[in-house]
């Protein structure tokens, strides 16, 4: 499966967003890729109350026109995230959605985990105070493809519990959409990433934010593609960008038969 993952540089202005994903999407397919994937909050990366503010749900506007690209491509298409409505007054949830080549949600995700984090006279930051914890664990076989794809998302990949999960509903592939922030990125990253993929001997794909002028956490960037025995296939520029790599389930069912790590679990 020839696979695209899309570095951006989202700013405060949605609209703006909107058409240079499109304009990404459209260049991916045109490289020959069924599975592209967008990062954390694409449409919008700014302070907690224009994302909020910007709330979509799931036939808005804007995801239908991506659910119209998805069709005339004929792609699997990853919304990173939205940030989508939530039934708390000033909540969002921190969404990813997999639209088929149909232009259908074949899976929606709601970020289980949040970042809040208080660093007297450093930093503080509460996700919880604006986004809405999700509670399921979300894995899809994608129709004709086969594969199975585990969806995650940024501040999720520290929680390896859940990245076991997602192998235990048969994940061969896991896709982490993220805003990782330079200051833990530069040094945890790439590591947390490489030791997901190991652990669960899966494919990660890792589309990411690279810093926009706007934004007042600087993002990490790098976004990656990983192999199951954690080998970089492709890592972005520093800049906005597209990266490629083909997934090999060959290559997959021979690692998982050769070391076969998940049949030797006892716990």
């Amino acid at each position: 499966m020839w696979t695209a993952v899309i570095q951006m540089q989202s700013g405060l202005q949605a609209a703006a967003n909107q058409t240079r994903a499109h304009h990404l999407i459209a260049e991916a397919a045109a490289r020959g890729a069924r599975l592209v994937a967008l990062p954390e909050y694409f449409l919008n990366l700014g302070p907690p109350e224009t994302i909020v503010a910007q709330a979509q749900t799931p036939d808005s506007p804007a995801v239908q026109s991506f659910a119209q690209q998805a069709r005339e491509l004929g792609i699997y298409l990853l919304l990173g995230t939205i940030p989508e409505l939530a039934p708390e007054p000033g909540k969002v949830y921190n969404t990813s959605l997999l639209l088929g080549p149909d232009g259908a949600i074949l899976a929606r995700y709601r970020k289980i985990h949040l970042f809040d984090i208080d660093i007297p006279g450093k930093v503080r930051f509460r996700e919880s105070a604006h986004i809405a914890a999700g509670e399921e664990v979300v894995a899809v076989t994608l129709p004709e493809l086969g594969w199975t794809i585990g969806l995650a998302i940024c501040y999720d990949l520290r929680f390896p519990e859940l990245f076991r999960a997602l192998v235990d509903r048969g994940a061969e592939v896991i896709i982490v959409p993220a805003a990782f922030s330079q200051v833990t990125g530069r040094d945890h990253w790439e590591t947390l990433l490489r030791a997901r993929a190991i652990e669960n001997q899966v494919y990660i794909l890792a589309p990411a934010q690279y810093p926009h002028p706007e934004q007042s956490l600087k993002t990490y960037g790098r976004s990656l593609i990983i192999d199951p025995w954690g080998l970089s296939l492709a890592r972005a520029a520093d800049r906005e960008d597209i990266i490629y790599a083909r997934l090999d389930r060959a290559f997959l069912m021979k690692l998982r038969a050769e070391l076969p790590c998940l049949r030797h679990r006892r716990l």
